[in-house]
């Protein structure tokens, strides 16, 4: 998994989600590709991935609605152009979740 330059327009939620903290995320992927911080909006954060295989996808933080901490667990979901595609997003992520666990 690696940050990417692709476009992922178009990409939507399969029902992969999985727990981690933004500052994880920032320390594996670096800053988010979009930020909006306004708590009232769906999506603050986002960032723009490619699997292993170079299939795009996204991990966003959805409908948090509240302002959180770097270091707090939240639940963020993965976006990508099919189930196939976010499942796999979420065994490379979960991999070095557990890495960083270790």
């Amino acid at each position: 998994m690696k940050k990417s330059s692709q476009g992922v327009g178009g990409t939507s939620f399969h029902n992969h989600t999985f727990k981690a903290s933004k500052a994880w995320i920032v320390e594996v992927l670096g800053q988010p590709d979009w930020v909006d911080e306004t708590p009232e909006d769906k999506v603050q954060n986002e960032w723009c991935c490619e699997t292993e295989d170079g299939n795009v996808f996204t991990i966003y933080d959805w409908k948090e609605y509240r302002t959180y901490s770097d270091d707090e667990m939240i639940e963020w979901h993965i976006g990508g152009y099919n189930g196939k595609v976010t499942r796999q997003a979420q065994e490379e992520i979960e991999v070095l979740l557990n890495k960083s666990v270790s």
